[in-house]
């Protein structure tokens, strides 16, 4: 009887080839991701979080989008403590114009900073955990910067759908003074 599948031969050239090839792989993929850490200097983070009190529903007014948010309306982020500590994340949105069709992501927070809480790990498909740092948040937790230190992306959020324009103008400044080019932002059409 021959079996279906034989194991490859390691002493075999073309074992020992599948063998190469396989620890390269691993390589050029720790490269890739070595490659993809900043340079830049650290971005600093809120003092302290109280997570119960960052729950809820937050409204993207301004970002520098994803590839995923590009042509965002209506943009929600929710946010729920999950009994194991993780952060259950859903984010919401209506695809290139108020009555597009509505794209839903639900990446998993995972809170990094047990101490101070405002450093997390966004982990939109296994293994990979995006940085997630919530840079800027007002005494009342109705307005919140998130931002990363690559300064590639930013999330401008409230709690209600529009802000006044002089709230919106300051942290447009914070964003800028984190070093972030501020001509990237797009103001996300909110109508609800």
């Amino acid at each position: 009887m021959t079996p279906l599948h034989n194991k490859p031969n390691p002493h075999h050239p073309m074992g020992r080839l599948a063998r190469l090839l396989s620890q390269w792989s691993v390589v050029l993929a720790l490269g890739v991701l070595a490659a993809c850490v900043s340079t830049r200097p650290p971005l600093p983070t809120v003092a302290d979080v109280n997570l119960e009190r960052f729950m809820g529903d937050w409204y993207v007014i301004a970002h520098i989008p994803t590839f995923i948010e590009r042509d965002a309306y209506n943009a929600l982020e929710r946010y729920d403590l999950a009994p194991n500590g993780t952060v259950a994340t859903t984010f919401t949105f209506r695809q290139g114009a108020f009555d597009g069709p509505v794209k839903r992501y639900q990446p998993t927070g995972f809170v990094v900073d047990g101490l101070h809480h405002a450093t997390w790990g966004m982990q939109f498909i296994w293994p990979i955990k995006s940085e997630f740092l919530i840079a800027g948040l007002d005494d009342h937790y109705q307005q919140t910067i998130i931002a990363r230190t690559a300064r590639d992306y930013v999330w401008i959020m409230a709690r209600t759908p529009s802000l006044a324009e002089s709230d919106y103008v300051k942290l447009v400044d914070d964003v800028r003074a984190m070093g972030y080019d501020v001509t990237k932002l797009r103001r996300v059409p909110q109508r609800w």
